[in-house]
């Protein structure tokens, strides 16, 4: 009797590593689970395969605990029994950067291959939505396929509507990413558990695979129906084999087989019969109500995302392009690719989406907060040592004709353009050891008399620059050298601040500070304490503490920039629900105290205070309503009557060189179930706006589709977001505030999410979160970058990648050198392009440099370098060696670029 169908079953178990249990209660369920697990395929043949949920940190999970269970194991996944990776864990698509999600795959096939094969299956079984981009990052790693559980609306056969961009006919589609790249998605349109727990008794087993064929058959474009045998933690189901068959006794006309991802895929491909929807860009359930998109996990615990942000940073922009330099030039120690690994990896552990995301019990998020720690302690000191050994190896020479005592002070720009802005260092003026017979009175007391005057700050040229000079007194310090003891001393600190201009990409530009006599020209940014003005913009701050920004290349305005918004929020930690019919508090009637803050040559700031009153909580009813489990949508609890002080100290700044104004802004929130955002309107006309992604600036519509529902449409962001008409634009960029939303207001006005304060997690029950209530003290900073359009609004979204990365400053003396006092190993360009990493490969020793495309157009990319090469090779986000490229008679490259391609150069040396 010949089939008609086939039911894959496919065994797994989806592991959250922390959520509503501590990171250790769950760690001591998965040892359980995979002990269970070996038992029954060693003792059990008929228990053919499992999926270790995609991600190989669950390897080193088990195995922390049981070392000695390796052989097995391993055995099991060499057998094809186990299978495992790409990843190394489930990361959340939106709150991760483009470099975190190549390290991810890159260090899961890395982890995998110690074992076995890698799993070629790009699953998301329960990502909070997808990125544009994923189907070519599938296609770099030789994955063509995506499973994933969220942000597409299947129809099913037999209420099939016109293709749209963001719906599918079936579970199965062709997802296609914005340079063209496509792979087969498969939704898990039931749920990656819609197959769990199947019943070995015949009367149960009749009524389940009833139920559960029809809903699958509901949706599949093929006889090959999947089934999803696990879920949350699930264990082990042991009596599988039995259930299975008992299905293939009741149900002849189907074959029931214990599958694996690779055999149903693969079936899947051979049966296609029916045309299959083309869903093309992001997945973000946007046909649908707009209630249950988890978007809001967005502004849950707000810190976690600027410490995700600054540790991403400090990694991806900062450590890897200084240890590559330092690597290059052949100065300190070799390239630590096994420091950067654990920092990658504990970073990393806090990228899951229960994680990352903000949405589990208090004690795994305090948990988190010393992972961040410690992967930006590992990043600090590889930084440390790289900044210096490069310092080092400068010829600072020139520096003794232009003044006595000089202290030559390195800017480091990491980022890939060049670079202008004020900087900041900390750096001895004068350094006594106790190893040289000091005894801590004698040190104190000669750093105390060192003369700190009759100094200024002089570039390479020899030209005084502004600089203002804090003393910081004195301060105890030590080295630790590679070859002695621990050697202590006394220092007199100073603070130098000062205007670095035109730092060269991925390069330095060498200042000193001596004595010398100069006589500088003083000069301010401010026309009045409320105007500030450089050549590009200028500010005019209101009594309200708003403030006008005018683009002086354009003449556009933009008014009542920087008001901030409060309401109360009556949901969860991953969804945002304001009470019904309030009404929103806005700073926009409240007087402001302001003063200047900063006046100097190079930068002038104002400081703007309000003391508001908001608030204290949700009312009692809220409490009731959370603890009967009423779904968020539904709930009807309002704001207390009661108020509570909110003093917002906010800081604008605008330097010299500035192409854009940055704020600032410091509270203590001592209020609960509420959310503070700033309003920045851009009176502009424009139906769409663009943001950036994951390798992607992305265009998206200002108004939600007809399905959508919910009153707010906030939305995900990672470094901007800009709304612009012809001619003219608007970029706001932030740090670590990854939600937004362009109002429908008449104004399109930008609003940021700075806090969002909440009691509980949701979900699935009553787990009560006060820590998410965020109360104490916070700091958030934007950066506003005007443009005209047509081409400039690269140069706002360079600014704001720009704005991202921290500068780097090295004190290093005089000595002779290998490179000049400005310098940078390589040089590119590339119109429309975005620069997003330089680091070494830990295979091959290479060099490699990564960029995206912005656009969605051709381009190019031009790359020189003064270092030695072999040649130049093409290689993608797996960075395994390719064909040879050719080079021009200058010996540098230029290579196309597709629409919206991520392309990645080798230099092997």
């Amino acid at each position: 009797m010949s089939t008609k169908r086939t039911a894959h079953i496919i065994s797994h178990t989806h592991w959250d590593r922390e959520w509503y249990l501590p990171y250790e209660k769950h760690h001591v369920r998965l040892v359980k689970l995979v002990d269970t697990l070996l038992d029954k395929m060693d003792q059990d043949a008929n228990y053919r395969s499992f999926f270790l949920d995609g991600q190989t940190i669950i390897l080193e999970d088990y195995l922390q605990v049981r070392p000695e269970q390796k052989d097995r194991l391993t055995k099991l996944i060499q057998d094809g029994r186990i299978l495992i990776g790409p990843w190394y864990i489930l990361q959340d698509a939106f709150l991760t950067s483009g470099e975190a999600n190549v390290r991810n795959m890159q260090i899961g096939h890395q982890d995998a291959k110690a074992y076995g094969d890698v799993s070629k299956i790009g699953y998301f079984p329960d990502t909070f939505g997808l990125v544009g981009q994923t189907p070519q990052l599938m296609q770099q790693s030789g994955i063509t396929n995506a499973l994933f559980g969220r942000g597409v609306k299947p129809t099913g056969f037999n209420n099939t509507v016109s293709d749209g961009d963001f719906e599918s006919s079936f579970s199965e589609l062709v997802w296609e990413g914005p340079d063209g790249s496509q792979v087969l998605g498969i939704l898990f349109a039931n749920w990656y558990s819609n197959g769990n727990e199947i019943p070995a008794d015949k009367e149960e087993a009749k009524a389940y695979w009833e139920r559960k064929l029809a809903d699958a058959e509901k949706y599949a474009s093929t006889g090959e129906l999947l089934f999803m045998n696990g879920c949350d933690h699930q264990p082990v189901q042991l009596d599988l084999p039995e259930a299975i068959q008992t299905a293939s006794e009741l149900f002849p006309d189907t074959t029931f087989v214990h599958s694996n991802f690779n055999d149903y895929l693969a079936a899947v491909q051979r049966s296609g019969k029916q045309e299959l929807s083309t869903v093309k860009g992001e997945l973000r359930s946007q046909r649908t109500d707009g209630w249950s998109t988890l978007v809001n996990t967005a502004s849950a615990r707000v810190y976690l995302k600027q410490m995700n942000q600054l540790g991403q940073s400090m990694l991806e922009k900062v450590a890897e392009p200084l240890a590559a330099f330092a690597h290059v030039l052949k100065v300190g120690e070799k390239y630590p690719h096994h420091l950067f690994t654990y920092a990658w990896k504990t970073l990393m552990q806090n990228h899951p989406h229960d994680s990352i995301c903000g949405c589990s019990v208090d004690e795994v998020h305090r948990e988190m907060v010393t992972r961040f720690d410690k992967s930006r302690h590992v990043a600090e000191a590889i930084i440390d040592d790289s900044k210096q050994a490069i310092a080092d190896a400068i010829n600072t020479f020139g520096f003794t004709v232009t003044g006595e005592g000089a202290l030559p002070v390195v800017v480091f720009n990491t980022s890939g353009w060049e670079r202008s802005g004020v900087v900041s260092i900390e750096m001895d003026a004068l350094r006594l050891y106790f190893r040289d017979g000091y005894t801590l009175e004698e040190a104190s007391a000669l750093a105390k008399a060192a003369d700190l005057t009759g100094r200024v700050l002089v570039d390479a040229s020899s030209q005084s620059l502004p600089c203002t000079v804090e003393d910081l007194g004195l301060q105890f310090g030590y080295d630790l050298p590679d070859d002695k003891f621990r050697q202590p001393y006394m220092c007199r600190k100073v603070r130098l601040t000062f205007e670095a201009d035109k730092v060269p990409a991925l390069g330095l530009k060498t200042y000193a500070w001596v004595k010398k006599e100069a006589e500088l020209v003083t000069s301010s940014l401010f026309t009045n304490e409320r105007v500030m003005e450089n050549a590009a913009i200028k500010i005019d701050i209101a009594d309200n503490g708003s403030f006008t920004l005018t683009d002086k290349k354009n003449g556009r305005t933009y008014r009542d920039l920087g008001v901030y918004e409060n309401v109360g929020d009556i949901g969860n930690e991953y969804m945002f629900r304001q009470p019904d019919g309030e009404t929103s508090l806005t700073t926009s009637a409240l007087q402001a105290q302001i003063r200047v803050l900063q006046d100097t040559a190079f930068q002038a700031s104002v400081e703007i205070v309000h003391e508001w009153s908001i608030p204290a909580s949700g009312d009692d009813m809220l409490d009731v309503e959370q603890r009967d489990l009423v779904y968020y949508p539904h709930r009807k609890a309002q704001r207390s009557t009661r108020m509570i002080p909110m003093r917002i100290r906010t800081v604008v700044s605008l330097s010299r060189s500035g192409q854009g104004v940055e704020i600032e802004s410091s509270f203590n929130n001592q209020a609960k179930d509420h959310r503070l955002r700033m309003l920045f309107p851009t009176d502009l006309t424009a139906q769409t706006h663009h943001v950036d992604s994951m390798f992607e600036v992305v265009k998206r519509d200002n108004t939600p589709a007809s399905e959508w529902e919910n009153p707010s449409n906030t939305q995900h962001q990672q470094a901007f977001v800009d709304v612009s008409e012809t001619g003219t634009g608007l970029v706001v960029a932030n740090l670590g505030l990854n939600e937004y939303e362009v109002l429908r207001d008449g104004r399109n006005t930008i609003a940021v999410t700075l806090l969002r304060a909440v009691g509980e997690l949701g979900d699935w029950g009553l787990f009560p979160t006060p820590e998410a209530q965020c109360l104490g003290e916070h700091t958030v900073r934007l950066a506003i970058f005007p443009h005209n359009g047509d081409g400039a609004q690269y140069e706002a979204y360079t600014a704001a990648y720009q704005f991202q990365i921290p500068w780097t400053l090295a004190q290093t003396g005089i000595h002779d050198g290998q490179i000049g006092l400005t310098y940078a190993p390589l040089q590119w360009e590339g119109e429309g392009l975005a620069f997003s990493s330089m680091k070494l490969n830990e295979a091959s020793e290479d060099v490699l440099l990564r960029w995206y495309n912005m656009r969605s157009q051709h381009a190019e990319v031009k790359v020189s370098t003064q270092l030695p090469q072999q040649n130049f090779y093409k290689s993608t986000i797996l960075e395994i060696q390719g064909e040879r490229l050719a080079v021009e008679a200058d010996g540098a490259l230029t290579l196309p670029v597709g629409p919206c391609e991520i392309v990645t150069i080798g230099i092997q040396r």
